[in-house]
């Protein structure tokens, strides 16, 4: 097993590469926005903020949101740096959290059209349910929607502009991840969870390519109209996991509440992932098949920000990475109709190869072993 000599990513990621120096993909962004002239990008995004305004005709841009610091943060730099009209797209997720709802009304409250749109719920739990047996990944047909619902409406309402928040093969530093190096959003749709198109879910009962009009767009149509997408991210120095968490806090944000258990979200950090409690139980689902859940994904931003040293970093996530609440397993089961036994049978025969038994029986992570090694 490799570990990134910088921060502590693991080779298990998926397309994660390393330099022959053994730096991660990641880290190596990371040190290469140090070297980026950030008012020559600056000036860029002013002018096609400039484009887009002199192109539209009711709306200068669209934004897809969640309501969390990221989107929360995009609709700001929009409508107060940038000085366009915004329109705010809110695909809706299954099993919407308390603080999920408070924050996307939070950001209505702010002055903002928001178009919040909920695909068919029984559609969306036949397929989260196809994905959690055949991929053991529940989520996975939610990311068609996340990214499809903001240029589907682009697209219909002819807004020049699309801007999303960060190129995941930047921030997570994988390789032939389809969106290349540079700000172009409108390829969304090679991102490794949507690219392989809709087909395997046509052949679930009770769907039809009706069903999922929400779940895809035509990128030739956008392109042809001229509507342009962005990763805001490509233009702003100071985008950042936890910086952008501190920026939408002062906007009202709300994060987990304070007395939230790091071992039921398998985590420390309490400002990430807010909308939907799916997403705690599918990051433990994330170390089961690779090692590695939200929680080092926290403390690898952290570390590379500076906030936290690489010793913090190990220990945080020999606390935290892949725990979750029996309460959001239980909710899980009931909610797609399966039981507690059913559950860990499937989830069992997805682990990975960095988990072994040992002479008790009992699940070993070699990767978080490594990282035992390195305290």
């Amino acid at each position: 097993m490799r570990i990134c000599k910088q921060c502590i990513q693991s080779d298990s990621r998926p397309q994660i590469y390393f330099s022959d120096d053994g730096i991660c993909g990641a880290c190596l962004w990371s040190n290469e926005k140090k070297t980026i002239d950030w008012n020559e990008r600056k000036n860029e995004l002013h002018e096609i903020a400039n484009w887009a305004k002199q192109k539209s005709k009711d709306y200068d841009c669209v934004i897809g949101i969640s309501g969390g610091k990221d989107s929360t943060k995009q609709a700001i730099i929009a409508r107060d740096v940038l000085g366009m009209k915004c329109l705010l797209v809110n695909d809706e997720p299954e099993n919407i959290s308390e603080v999920g709802k408070y924050n996307i009304e939070n950001l209505k409250q702010l002055g903002f059209d928001v178009l919040s749109i909920r695909p068919n719920p029984q559609i969306m739990k036949k397929l989260m349910r196809k994905d959690f047996f055949d991929y053991l990944n529940p989520i996975k047909i939610t990311e068609y929607t996340l990214w499809s619902v903001t240029y589907v409406i682009a697209n219909k309402f002819d807004i020049p502009l699309i801007i999303q928040g960060e190129n995941g093969g930047l921030t997570l530093g994988i390789s032939n991840s389809g969106l290349g190096k540079g700000p172009n959003a409108l390829l969304a749709n090679q991102t490794s969870s949507v690219k392989d198109g809709l087909d395997e879910y046509l052949k679930v009962d009770g769907v039809s390519k009706k069903d999922l009009f929400w779940y895809t767009y035509d990128r030739n149509q956008l392109e042809n109209k001229d509507i342009r997408g962005i990763w805001l991210n490509y233009y702003l120095e100071d985008w950042s996991n936890h910086g952008n968490a501190e920026f939408a806090k002062k906007y009202g944000l709300h994060f987990r509440p304070d007395d939230t258990d790091p071992n039921s979200i398998g985590t420390y950090v309490k400002y990430s992932q807010l909308d939907s409690d799916l997403v705690q139980l599918n990051q433990m689902f994330k170390s089961i098949k690779l090692g590695f859940g939200q929680c080092s994904d926290h403390a690898n931003y952290d570390l590379r920000d500076g906030l936290i040293d690489r010793k913090k970093a190990i220990e945080l996530v020999l606390n935290y990475d892949g725990k979750c609440s029996i309460k959001y397993i239980e909710d899980f089961c009931s909610y797609i109709e399966i039981s507690i036994e059913e559950f860990w049978e499937t989830v069992n025969k997805f682990r990975g190869p960095m988990w072994i038994k040992d002479d008790h029986g009992d699940w070993k992570n070699q990767y978080h072993d490594e990282l035992r090694k390195q305290l």
